[in-house]
């Protein structure tokens, strides 16, 4: 590093807490900088094959904002952790301790939530694309035992929305339904290709709808996961790119991706794509699918951390 050590430029104070992910064809940056208030390093991944690191630290007056699916009232911050760690779909949490500003909100503790399986950001249709998973995909299931997921064709179920997720096909929503710890039963349109996951514990109202496909999740038991081998003609994944390499066919492109460990989906430009200029590319992607708050803020008398059962 050369030169001396200078202060974040004010815009940048909006940024505090952001964790930019880098990388170069040789492994090394190509610019080193001093710069005050930021920490910079190299992956581990050739030092190890944890999956999940323990991270047993809490974090005084840091708000994980987001991400929110049960509260409950504890003693302190240590029973707020104890109560994310035994509880299978929390991944970290937020305490707000006896001195936070709103009495009535003192003792709470906030479990939150972070995907285990990539949620594609954007799907779309697309004349000339090939879209698919990776066969390597590891889908965490709370259970041993082998189960099929429960579908029910051109229907649709009513109500309030937990959330509307891009999703490429009923089993893809299935197992975002399954991964959400608030999901009770989900919808899928097959038009828009888009996920309705609902959170009713009360009841399930369905009507018949063509191109609707509606499911339950399997919170329970280790659900199929022959979704990730379907290769989808006509539907594209924008974004996301880790790179892009130029291959002859679909099959190729599922294959560079099989064998990458940094790729969980693709897209492949086939050689009639009206996109004469991105013909034969096969785009390498990834998205973020480890304990990861959508938001880390500064918040007086709070204090939070992850869950540990990842340090047994």
């Amino acid at each position: 590093m050369g030169g001396s050590a200078v202060s974040l430029h004010p815009l940048l104070w909006s940024r505090h807490f952001y964790c930019y992910l880098k990388t170069t064809p040789s492994g090394q940056p190509n610019v080193q900088t001093l710069l005050q208030g930021v920490t910079s390093g190299f992956s581990l991944k050739p030092c190890t094959t944890e999956l999940e690191p323990c991270l047993p630290k809490v974090y005084n007056n840091l708000d994980f904002a987001g991400a929110d699916y049960r509260s409950l009232f504890t003693a302190d911050h240590e029973e707020c952790q104890r109560a994310c760690t035994q509880d299978p779909g929390c991944q970290f949490f937020t305490y707000l301790n006896e001195f936070f500003t709103t009495e009535t909100l003192r003792y709470k503790c906030h479990l939150k939530f972070s995907w285990s399986i990539p949620v594609t950001p954007i799907v779309e249709k697309q004349t000339g694309v090939v879209s698919g998973f990776s066969h390597n995909i590891q889908v965490t299931q709370q259970s041993d035992t082998a189960c099929e997921g429960k579908l029910f064709t051109n229907t649709a179920t009513l109500g309030k929305d937990l959330m509307v997720l891009p999703a490429v096909s009923p089993g893809h929503c299935q197992a975002l339904c399954s991964d959400h710890p608030s999901c009770t039963y989900f919808s899928f349109d097959s038009y828009n290709l888009r996920c309705n996951l609902k959170d009713n514990k009360n009841e399930r109202v369905t009507v018949a709808k063509k191109g609707k496909i509606s499911g339950l999740p399997a919170h329970f038991c280790q659900v199929v996961v022959d979704w990730v081998k379907v290769a989808h003609k006509g539907v594209e994944f924008p974004g996301s790119d880790i790179r892009f390499e130029l291959v002859d066919d679909a099959d190729i492109c599922q294959r560079k991706c099989n064998e990458d460990p940094t790729c969980q989906f693709y897209s492949y430009i086939k050689k009639t794509s009206p996109r004469r200029d991105y013909r034969r590319r096969c785009y390498l992607k990834r998205a973020i699918t480890m304990s990861a708050p959508p938001r880390i803020t500064k918040l007086a008398n709070v204090v939070s951390g992850f869950q540990l059962r990842t340090c047994v």
